[in-house]
């Protein structure tokens, strides 16, 4: 496939971008480059090769959660400056 200044306008309109006339012939030398290294790409054997989903193949270790009471109400609360018996007392700070 050739990339010519009508295909450069159609790709240029299809993605919204404004490319003025004079960057055209940069685009087409480039996106000539790109479509002959996909080509050269195309051409190689994959077969037997498993797509890529991740750089490495480790894997995750996850680990069950354990609940646990790590700290009691009263000792998260002994320093707040206003508490009831289970929760912190904060100031209202929305009106309705």
């Amino acid at each position: 496939m050739i990339i010519d200044k009508q295909t450069i306008d159609k790709v240029a309109n299809l993605a919204r971008i404004a490319v003025p006339d004079e960057d055209a012939p940069a685009l087409i030398g480039d996106m000539n480059k790109i479509l002959t290294f996909m080509e050269k790409l195309n051409e190689l054997d994959t077969t037997g090769v498993e797509p890529l989903i991740y750089m490495n193949i480790d894997e995750n270790v996850w680990r069950d959660d354990v609940v646990k009471q790590e700290i009691s109400t009263e000792e998260g609360l002994k320093n707040a400056a206003k508490h009831n018996e289970a929760f912190f007392e904060v100031p209202k700070i929305i009106e309705k």
